[in-house]
Formats: structure tokens, C-alpha cells, sequence
């Protein structure tokens, strides 16, 4: 495997400088799982491969649908060539279902529909705990400006919109996800991180059962058969037995 510098590395992935190349990164695939701020943790042989795989799926279908993304190509089992940004310290959540957090601020039952789907933003900072951030607060640490932060939440519907049908059509219903995003060269605000079951909640549609971070989250069972079945229902070819 070839060498590379590790610009940053976080909970499941890390970003590797490309020798000559000032515009991109290879954004690597880990095998860690990590819940509740990292006080839970995990490895799993073949988690890197599936959420590769099915990461690049979702922005190939996310770039052929008109949304600009970090994404260039899946290069090998673990790795994505990905556009060089500057990260926003922001996670954008879009809830289509009560799930998580939401219904403990709010009291409403777990499982009900969230309709209209409503988009969070959660300033991204371990230390305070990744507190739920109104854009005023956004405003007051300079976070992102008000152009680009409009541009990222008509982004986080554009993406359930696009992502909704596709996993129904799979027998599996998109209960939330968190996307973060970066600003490129031209001061834009695309999409970046990834998209995979470590950043979603995904049911089944007939029985609720969870294919999602949160059977590792919880211990609900296995980890990467909860995977493996999102990768076989999106009818994904991986590169390599997991």
C-alpha cells in the first residue's frame, strides 16, 4: 500500500496528503466505531470497506443528481480521492423520523414522523459535547457566513430528498443523517465527510430493525452484518470479501 502523510485523522477516518497534488486528499476508510463522543469503541474488520463502498455510491448519485460534492472517485477497497476544503465545524442533521436526542427535548414518541423534515446544526466540538447551535450562534463564533450557511441547509434537503426515495426503494427508511461540509476554493460550501451507516439512521421499513451505527451504539447485534445488508440491498459489488 502506498505511503502517505496524514493530514488529519479522526474517529473512522483519516485524510492523506497526495505528494504534488495542492487539490486533494485521500480520504481513508478506518475499521473503528466510536459512540458517545468516543467513550465507546470498537474495531471492526471490514466496516472501512463497506463504508467506502457505500459512501461513493451515495455521492455518485448525489454528483449525477446536481449536488456539488468533495467526492472524485473510490480508488481502492478503502480509500476515496476527495477535493481539499475547509472544513466548517458544523453537523447538519436531517430528521425525517423521531429518533436520538430529539425526542428527549422534545417529548414527542420515538419512531413518529417528522413532517415537514427539519434540518439541525450541532457546532462540532467534542469538548462542549457537540452542542445544537441556532444560527445566531453560528453567527457569534463566525462559524460559516450567512450566505454559505443558507446554501448548506437548502443542500441538507436537496440530499434527503435525493437519498429518501433511493433507500425506500431499498425496503429501508432514512430516519435522520448528519453531513458536514467544507468550503472550496471558490468560497462555496459543498458536501464533504461522507454519507454511510455510521452517519445515518437506517430502518427497515416492515420491521424498524436498525442497519445503522446504532447496533453497535446500543449492541443490538452485529455491526458489520447491519452493513453488509444495506451494501446487498443497494446492490453494491464490493472490491473485496468482507
Amino acid at each position: 500500500m502506498t505511503h502517505f502523510d496524514i493530514a488529519y485523522e479522526g474517529k473512522a477516518k483519516q485524510l492523506l496528503i497526495i505528494d504534488g497534488d495542492p487539490e486533494h486528499y485521500v480520504q481513508r476508510f478506518k475499521d473503528d466505531a466510536t459512540a458517545f463522543n468516543g467513550e465507546k469503541s470498537a474495531k471492526f474488520r471490514g466496516k472501512g470497506v463497506l463504508n467506502c463502498a457505500i459512501s461513493s455510491f451515495i455521492f455518485e448519485k448525489l454528483e449525477a443528481a446536481g449536488v456539488c460534492t468533495h467526492y472524485v472517485e473510490q480508488q481502492n477497497p478503502i480509500d476515496m480521492l476527495v477535493r481539499k476544503l475547509e472544513i466548517i465545524p458544523l453537523e447538519v442533521v436531517v430528521r425525517n423520523v423521531v429518533a436520538g436526542n430529539l425526542g428527549r427535548r422534545t417529548g414527542l414518541a420515538a419512531g413518529s414522523a417528522v413532517e415537514p423534515p427539519i434540518v439541525e446544526t450541532y457546532y462540532k466540538n467534542d469538548a462542549l459535547g457537540d452542542p445544537l447551535f441556532a444560527d445566531t450562534h453560528i453567527e457569534m463564533l463566525g462559524l460559516v457566513d450567512a450566505a454559505n450557511l443558507a446554501r448548506i441547509k437548502e443542500t441538507a434537503f436537496q440530499v434527503n430528498t435525493i437519498l429518501g426515495p433511493i433507500f425506500a426503494e431499498a425496503g429501508i427508511r432514512l430516519a435522520d443523517f448528519k453531513i458536514e461540509f467544507g468550503i472550496d476554493a471558490g468560497g462555496r460550501a459543498i458536501l464533504g465527510d461522507e454519507i454511510s451507516p455510521d452517519t445515518c439512521r437506517l430502518w427497515d421499513m416492515e420491521t424498524g430493525e436498525s442497519f445503522d451505527k446504532d447496533v453497535f451504539r446500543y449492541d443490538r447485534g452485529d455491526l458489520i452484518k447491519a452493513y453488509q445488508e444495506i451494501a446487498r440491498r443497494l446492490e453494491l459489488s464490493l472490491p473485496v470479501e468482507v
